[in-house]
């Protein structure tokens, strides 16, 4: 009888009692290019969250686990089920009167909102109190919120953190981004206070995107897990804040230098706000699709590496807007097909030589929705994350070709920069140069779930979005760079396609760094840890 290969590792491993360390194969474009083309395009259209595309998108996946040979989860396939809601408006406004004016944002140009209320009809009033970064950070001695009930209260902020000063060069990390600073995190904090809702104040400086990027994503339904969230939420441009801080009696720029200093407290715009929304509000059954290398080493096997990418993008418009010519479809072939893509490669090569720790390879849903999935899997782990070793992300791949250097930004914060500078070296790599995150790319991919958590992650290799000029290209320096950059353009726009001419030599080295690292992290004789002082290494696994 002929042993398959992960029944001739456990038999090799039998005989001799000794675990071999082995090391992977060499991933294979061809492949990578086959998934990248399929899962970009137009046939999965748009693999959106709740629709039609994504479910294309789980099957295929599974299947190619299956093909792989990768291992079930307990209780038998591939799929882990997330409860999800989805919310699409349907119609309503926001009408707000002060100083004897009645002024009506237009809905998706001047302010766009949503609810996470689960409720299909919401109408009421509430006042509009500023409340500066709604941060509440006791290791920086600040609160914005300085004792204010919330409740039935619309709370209006700044994105991005309190900035550093000349007495206070390092508060707040300086000029990168903190967890404090993201959208999601005010939203969520804003909720734990029982606000009546919250709306974000729009800069392209502060959230390093422009406003027709919320605008798009509110265009969609969107998604949440299962559980209460704000009645309203959304965001202003900043020259709807303006004017409406006039109209209270207030200057915009005056409160948001006040803002700026740890005495702040919430100011009543008096603005009175009279809200009226209808939405769809629908449950979806989504599915991370979840497999397994079961590890070579008899007691290091209870220990798991994971390598996540979200499979999920923002799928397909339903009409064409009186265009029948118009392009509906979200490819999303750099985000993330191309992570996607990827990972199947990584895991073809994982199946044939295990590693002394288990590998798990994780695709997550609705990433694009706040890192739904990925949040899902780590309330739900296949091994506790007491004995996760890692997370390993990837997320918007290079497609323009090889490098001399690989990013790591993240990895500082535990001992896998050290395990990524010896991986880089032996790959004839060098570590990018490390660079303040100013748009807060470290909380907005999948492995930020797993840092919550406590468990070591990072995300290899984000050149797609450094805009950083760091790169180093082995071909055209200056043409991949700006290629590179270019892609900003294109980021969660229809024009994100698949191009057959792309150079994914850089995708496979990137691939190839991050599978690498996974193997030095499951053969290594601990499990990484993380730096001291850092936010995340104080959570308890």
């Amino acid at each position: 009888m002929r042993l398959q290969p992960l029944a001739f590792a456990a038999a090799v491993l039998t005989l001799s009692g000794v675990a071999h360390a082995q090391q992977p194969g060499a991933v294979s474009e061809t492949a990578l290019r086959a998934h990248l083309a399929f899962l970009a395009d137009d046939l999965l259209e748009g693999r959106g969250t709740g629709q039609r595309g994504g479910d294309l998108t789980v099957r295929y996946l599974e299947t190619q686990a299956a093909l792989i040979g990768l291992q079930q989860i307990p209780g038998g396939g591939y799929r882990q089920k997330v409860d999800i809601e989805g919310s699409k408006m349907i119609d309503g406004g926001m009408t707000f009167t002060a100083g004897g004016k009645t002024i009506k944002p237009v809905v998706g140009k001047d302010i766009v909102f949503g609810t996470k209320s689960g409720k299909e009809a919401i109408a009421f009033d509430a006042p509009l109190v500023f409340v500066g970064y709604g941060v509440t950070a006791p290791e920086e001695g600040w609160d914005d919120y300085k004792g204010l009930d919330a409740k039935g209260k619309i709370l209006v902020m700044m994105v991005d953190d309190p900035q550093p000063t000349a007495e206070e060069p390092n508060r707040f990390a300086g000029k990168a981004y903190t967890w404090y600073g993201r959208w999601v995190y005010k939203y969520e904090e804003a909720a734990r206070r029982g606000a009546a809702g919250v709306m974000l104040i729009h800069t392209t400086r502060s959230a390093s995107y422009p406003f027709s990027v919320p605008a798009n994503g509110f265009s969609h339904e969107r998604f949440g897990l299962k559980g209460p969230g704000n009645p309203v939420e959304g965001w202003f441009t900043e020259d709807t804040a303006r004017q409406l801080f006039a109209a209270g009696g207030q200057d915009l720029d005056k409160l948001r230098a006040a803002a700026e200093r740890k005495d702040f407290r919430p100011v009543d715009l008096k603005v009175a706000t009279h809200v009226e929304l209808r939405s769809k509000i629908r449950p979806v059954e989504q599915f991370n699709v979840v497999g397994i290398v079961p590890g070579s080493d008899p007691k290091l096997k209870s220990q798991a590496v994971v390598y996540s990418s979200h499979w999920d993008h923002m799928g397909m418009d339903e009409d064409d807007g009186g265009d029948p010519k118009r392009d509906r479809i979200y490819n999303g072939a750099i985000d993330n097909a191309s992570g996607t893509a990827a990972l199947l490669a990584m895991a073809a090569e994982a199946v044939r030589k295990p590693a002394r720790r288990t590998q798990i390879f994780l695709w997550p849903a609705a990433e694009e929705q706040g890192l739904l999935g990925a949040a899902a899997y780590v309330k739900n782990p296949v091994v506790p994350l007491a004995q996760t070793a890692a997370d390993l992300n990837l997320d918007s791949l290079n497609f323009v070709g090889r490098t001399r250097d690989i990013g790591v930004a993240g990895s500082e914060r535990s001992s896998l920069y050290e395990t990524a500078a010896g991986v880089a070296k032996s790959m004839d790599l060098k570590i990018a140069p490390a660079t303040p995150d100013l748009s807060g790319a470290y909380f907005r991919a999948d492995h930020f779930a797993f840092a919550k958590a406590g468990v070591p992650a990072f995300n290899v290799g984000s050149a797609v979005f450094s805009g950083d000029g760091h790169f180093e290209f082995e071909h055209h320096q200056h043409d991949a760079s700006a290629s590179m950059k270019g892609f900003k353009n294109h980021y969660h726009q229809v024009s994100d396609e698949y191009r057959p001419e792309w150079d994914l030599s850089g995708m496979v080295q990137q691939a190839q760094f991050t599978l690498n690292l996974g193997y030095a992290v499951a053969n290594a004789p601990a499990m990484p840890t993380w730096k001291k002082g850092d936010p995340f290494g104080s959570v308890k696994r």
